[in-house]
């Protein structure tokens, strides 16, 4: 009979592993990774698309996909969307334009002309599209989706008119009636007024997006930074990757200021220069509050799998984004 003490001592090696047996999973507690902040995709009900190989777009609400859409015979990638108050989908994919119902039925499409892309529009109220063309030239234009017929047309002199793809990605109309372009073949953010005339413009380097908040400042976002700046050209605010340090934000493209004062950003993957690493896939959004924590982080790429972060909207209040004038146009 072994003595109790050498017995107590054999029993401890084998759970520290030091009598060289492997030590089974049973024997040791299992490793589990982190939780993320937030509540996943319960968080916020919100609209998601991506620049990816398959047109895809989401709307999740209660943390659940009710409604999506993917489009396997189109050309390009999802650039831009916006879901309207009256459930319409408006999609900018480099090579078209398209307007699709709640039953998925296609009510407008345009096609970019050849040689020219075409990645963000929106809406202005229930009528209209503005689109911003890249090409030689490069042009606004604010059209009837249901007549056809052009309301408003000006160009925009480019950098370099043969470089199509690297002009423009995103845009918006203000709440003042304003075009905010992000211009990443001059490096600015410019705003337009409805005649085409550059009324402001902030420098950044690599521009994607500029959207315009309530307080009549902008939110900038290039590849490295989120910045709100004013109309006298003051930073009021920053927010880097080094802000969020454990989920390596590598390519942001587009932010949001949510109605409750958080910051969300979405990180983009691309698909054409590197293979997802789905043991351990990049975050696609990240939301801070105003003194930069991490209040949500979003990470879907499996049951469901969201592919590539461009454009978020959310939610969580009944909005209608087509609420804007233009030029008269409203």
């Amino acid at each position: 009979m072994k003595h109790p003490l050498l017995a107590c001592l054999a029993i401890g090696l084998v759970a520290t592993g030091l009598t060289g047996r492997t030590v089974r999973a049973a024997d040791a507690p299992a490793a589990t990774a982190p939780a993320l902040p937030g509540k996943g995709l319960a968080q916020h009900d919100f609209l998601y698309a991506g620049e990816s190989k398959q047109r895809r777009a989401f709307i999740v609400r209660q943390g659940k996909i009710v409604w999506s859409y993917e489009d396997p015979a189109g050309k390009g990638e999802i650039s831009d969307a916006i879901l309207l108050g009256n459930g319409n989908l408006l999609l900018a994919h480099q090579y078209a334009v398209e307007l699709i119902s709640p039953d998925k039925k296609v009510l407008w499409k345009l096609e970019a002309p050849k040689g020219t892309e075409i990645h963000t529009a929106m809406p202005i109220g229930s009528d209209h599209i503005l689109y911003l063309q890249n090409g030689d030239p490069a042009l606004v234009r604010v059209v009837n989706w249901k007549t056809g017929a052009t309301r408003k047309e000006f160009l925009i002199p480019t950098e370099n008119p043969k470089s199509v793809h690297g002009q423009f990605r995103h845009a918006r109309v203000t709440p003042w009636g304003t075009l905010l372009v992000a211009r990443m073949d001059r490096k600015l953010v410019c705003e337009y007024d409805a005649d085409g005339k550059t009324v402001w413009q902030f420098p950044t380097d690599g521009p994607w997006g500029a959207n315009p908040l309530p307080n009549g400042n902008v939110l900038i976002v290039d590849r490295r930074s989120i910045r709100e700046v004013n109309h006298q050209g003051e930073v009021l605010s920053t927010i880097t990757p080094a802000d969020a340090p454990d989920y390596k934000l590598s390519s942001l493209q587009l932010a949001w200021r949510l109605p409750n004062g958080n910051t969300l950003v979405n990180n983009w993957f691309n698909e054409w220069s590197g293979t997802l690493n789905r043991t351990n896939p990049p975050v696609q959004a990240v939301e801070f509050t105003p003194d930069k924590k991490v209040a949500w982080v979003l990470r879907s790429w499996e049951n469901p799998d969201l592919g590539p972060a461009t454009t978020i909207q959310i939610l969580d209040t009944p909005e209608s984004p087509e609420k804007v004038t233009f030029g008269g146009i409203q």
